[in-house]
């Protein structure tokens, strides 16, 4: 993993003082099972067009990238028009990572103690283990990338804040943040602050801190939707029914009921 640096580093090292903080009262109520609102856009504020789906060819958002992974970028919607966009989670047998994890179509549950807090994702299934117990942040020299990367966080009130580093980036086969086609690299440090509006949202404000792939640091907020008493949560995967086989050439297809593809087949 290499060394964080520039805006990364100072936060690091400021966030660093706050971590042995821990919660001056009780610990937020998060319970139950909750959804994102809106489609599974990363950015919903940048899209285009704006009743665009995450998917749908020519649909983008407008992350602050830089030059080179602006044409990453571009590269990739290319590729969704052709039906040839090798979307990771297609293959049903990885996490969709971080900060993807944010941004999954199924329910969520939060569990809050106050040692950790596990933000656990159906749509997978995805864990995301964020320590609350006092700990610094992790040293960068002794990281590898992971899918969920490493979360070190503190509570500010009622409010969770939490830094996420190691993260796996684009390798032309990990880490897509959405169906569009966005993308971060391996030096993507994220600072998240998580809290509730009322009984039935929670927000969380997301500031993404990516030197190789940015241009300056990128705020999107997520939102999500408490669901009536009693929905249950379960552990969704699509190893055994995979309705989205990628052929040789790299189309990516979509089955029908009777296990025979709907699409156009591109040789």
């Amino acid at each position: 993993m290499k060394q964080l640096f520039g805006f990364t580093l100072v936060l690091w090292l400021a966030a660093a003082s706050g971590y042995a903080q821990r919660p001056s009262g009780p610990l937020p109520d998060w319970s139950g099972v909750w959804q994102m609102i809106g489609p599974t856009i990363f950015d919903g504020a940048t899209v285009e067009p704006k009743n665009g789906r995450a998917g749908d060819p020519g649909v983008r958002e407008r992350p602050p990238y830089n030059a080179e992974w602006e044409a990453l970028y571009v590269k990739n919607i290319e590729a969704i028009k052709q039906g040839r966009f090798p979307d990771p989670v297609n293959t049903c047998g990885r996490p969709h990572g971080f900060p993807r994890v944010m941004n999954l179509p199924d329910v969520y549950e939060f569990v809050v103690t106050a040692q950790q807090v596990w933000i656990l994702g159906e749509n997978g299934s995805n864990i995301l283990r964020i320590y609350t117990d006092g700990r610094p942040p992790p040293k960068p020299a002794g990281l590898w990338a992971t899918y969920t990367g490493d979360s070190v966080g503190h509570w500010e009130g009622d409010t969770l804040v939490f830094d996420t580093i190691a993260s796996k980036g684009w390798s032309e086969k990990d880490a897509v943040v959405d169906r569009t086609g966005l993308i971060l690299s391996d030096e993507l440090h994220t600072v998240i602050r998580m809290r509730k509006l009322e009984d039935s949202t929670i927000e969380a404000q997301i500031m993404l801190d990516d030197p190789k792939a940015l241009t300056k640091p990128w705020n999107v907020t997520k939102r999500y939707r408490k669901l009536p008493p009693g929905t249950p949560g379960y552990d969704y995967a699509c190893a055994e029914n995979n309705r989205n086989p990628v052929t040789e050439s790299g189309q990516t297809l979509t089955l029908g009921a009777d296990g025979k593809p709907i699409d156009r087949i591109i040789k």
